[in-house]
């Protein structure tokens, strides 16, 4: 069966949890249609804007361009309130290399030791792109509101999550089964508003 989708990320809990997503948004499709970029001999884009919205477009561009397939990409951090939105766009790189989720998570854990819990307010941020072959473009962006913990908790989700505790919750976002976290996950809520207009191209492929 030939792709139709093609998710913008070589990340593989992102792949799992973007297909969760879009499944039930999606029931006509089949979800092996759904695959990622690292199925695709290409270099990995550069990253050189400074929106979350910048970003995304970047890596579905790519995809598009070289695929002749419809692309969906997302770009998302976390963004905390006493560091004046940092980590951000930097989010995935904030330890000074790209992927290293333990390296990042603990120097955040540094950075705010001394602030009053109070002050540790924080959002996960989330910029969800279609891109079509023949260059049409589409962003949603929505946030997850929360409070940064003070030491990891769970073992779900991947990233920050383990010291994210979303507003309303007494729990880390690590320790949301995958399906809560995703019904109310910035992620979750950029990509349901995605949702139709993914359809009503795949509709016109």
């Amino acid at each position: 069966m030939q792709p139709v989708l093609v998710l913008a990320t070589r990340n593989e809990h992102k792949v799992g949890e973007l297909r969760a997503i879009l499944h039930p948004l999606l029931p006509n499709l089949d979800p092996d249609v759904i695959v990622s970029a690292s199925g695709f001999d290409l270099p990995e884009p550069i990253e050189d804007e400074v929106t979350f919205a910048g970003n995304a477009l970047i890596k579905a561009r790519q995809i598009a361009a070289a695929t002749g397939l419809l692309a969906v990409a997302d770009d998302s951090g976390i963004c905390v309130d006493a560091l004046g939105g940092a980590p951000g766009i930097f989010s995935a790189r904030w330890c000074g290399h790209h992927g290293d989720d333990e390296a990042n998570l603990q120097l955040l854990l540094n950075q705010m030791s001394d602030v009053p819990d109070k002050y540790r307010g924080a959002q996960f941020h989330c910029a969800a792109a279609l891109v079509t072959p023949d260059g049409r473009e589409v962003v949603r962006e929505a946030d997850m509101e929360g409070t940064l913990l003070r030491s990891a908790r769970g073992v779900n989700g991947f990233g920050y999550d383990p010291i994210f505790q979303p507003d309303g919750y007494t729990v880390s976002a690590a320790e949301l089964s995958p399906a809560a976290k995703d019904a109310i996950s910035h992620r979750g809520k950029a990509f349901r508003a995605l949702a139709p207009v993914i359809s009503h191209e795949l509709e016109q492929a």
